[in-house]
């Protein structure tokens, strides 16, 4: 079968591998649709275990099923997911399913940037879920992502008629726009460095939108009045982490959403921190629950994702989208279809 492998950002290849074969309770799945994810071309996370064969966010047509496996048929439409929790462990029990070991260690086999994947049965046994009729295989490719802002919201508390500002108008960021937007979201105000993101705020659900590069906390007070009740930093840039803290209000939330290269390091004045009652979370992938949740506004169309997505590429043209993914130009979401 064909697969798109990954040695660094401008260097995806069109290669072969053996079509995957499957054991007691896998399932083998056609890959209709793989999303391309900010954090594939994180080249400082990703480059140390390269070549291999990337791609997470994937839905698909089930064509062979195991021994043992009775929730799915041939023929059914998924959604898989590649990380998965135990469910058993201190972590998972306490509702930290994204710090469970087994999550961290589960994966796909061999990704998703590819004609064919098999599914492991602890990922066919809790982390697929069928897609329903009036979800596209495209559409369905976004639970993953929008799963992970769930959660983020979720520990972050985000209550309705909270004021919420965005750094980062990125995929991600756009995310948390609609996603705070459906979930009753007060007024909701985004940054960007480039013009094309910050007309993409605007254009999915902000009401006031920046340059980045300004004096954003005095913006926010501007335009809200006072601080953003909950600050979600979507960019690893560390000017946002100063900017978000500065921006909160007193008493707000700062969640720190987009994930940073191991040698950046944060500094911040803890007395400021402490008077100002900021409370800083953070929030890694998803839980079960999450990923449920989002295929349920999906399907309900209380978020709707089909227009940030800018390109449909077959799958010899998965290295072009890896560098409209990394260069961060005029692309917001990038679709590999291995059946084009």
């Amino acid at each position: 079968m064909r697969v798109a492998m990954y040695y660094n950002n401008n260097d995806v290849r069109l290669e072969e591998l053996p079509k995957p074969t499957i054991g007691p309770g896998e399932m083998l799945i056609q890959v209709m649709a793989s999303g391309i994810c900010g954090s594939d071309v994180m080249e400082w996370y990703r480059i140390k275990k390269a070549p291999r064969v990337l791609g997470h966010e994937v839905t698909g047509q089930v064509v062979e099923v195991g021994p043992g496996v009775d929730r799915f048929q041939v023929g059914d439409r998924v959604v898989v997911t590649h990380h998965v929790p135990c469910n058993t462990c201190h972590y998972c029990l306490n509702g930290h399913h994204t710090l469970c070991d087994t999550l961290h260690s589960t994966n796909f086999d061999p990704g998703g940037f590819a004609e064919f994947l098999r599914i492991p049965a602890i990922n066919v046994d809790r982390g697929t879920f069928k897609l329903p009729d009036e979800v596209s295989y495209e559409v369905g490719s976004f639970v993953e992502p929008l799963g992970c802002a769930v959660r983020g919201q979720r520990v972050a508390k985000m209550a309705p008629g909270q004021s919420v500002l965005v750094l980062g108008s990125g995929l991600s960021g756009l995310l948390h726009i609609l996603l705070a937007r459906a979930q009753g979201a007060g007024r909701i105000m985004a940054t960007d460095i480039t013009d094309y993101r910050m007309q993409a705020a605007a254009r999915f659900g902000a009401d006031h939108v920046t340059d980045a590069r300004g004096d954003v906390p005095g913006w926010v007070r501007e335009v809200n009045g006072r601080g953003a009740d909950l600050v979600i930093v979507c960019t690893a840039a560390p000017a946002a982490f100063d900017q978000a803290l500065a921006a909160a209000d007193r008493g707000g939330t700062v969640l720190l959403y987009a994930l940073h290269s191991p040698d950046v390091n944060f500094q911040f004045n803890p007395r400021a921190f402490m008077l100002n009652g900021t409370t800083l979370v953070s929030s890694y992938a998803a839980a079960p629950r999450d990923l449920e949740l989002a295929l349920e506004l999906l399907r309900s169309r209380r978020v709707e994702v089909e227009d940030l997505i800018t390109h449909r590429l077959p799958l010899e043209r998965t290295q072009e989208g890896f560098q409209m993914v990394a260069q961060a130009g005029e692309s917001l979401k990038v679709i590999i279809d291995p059946t084009r």
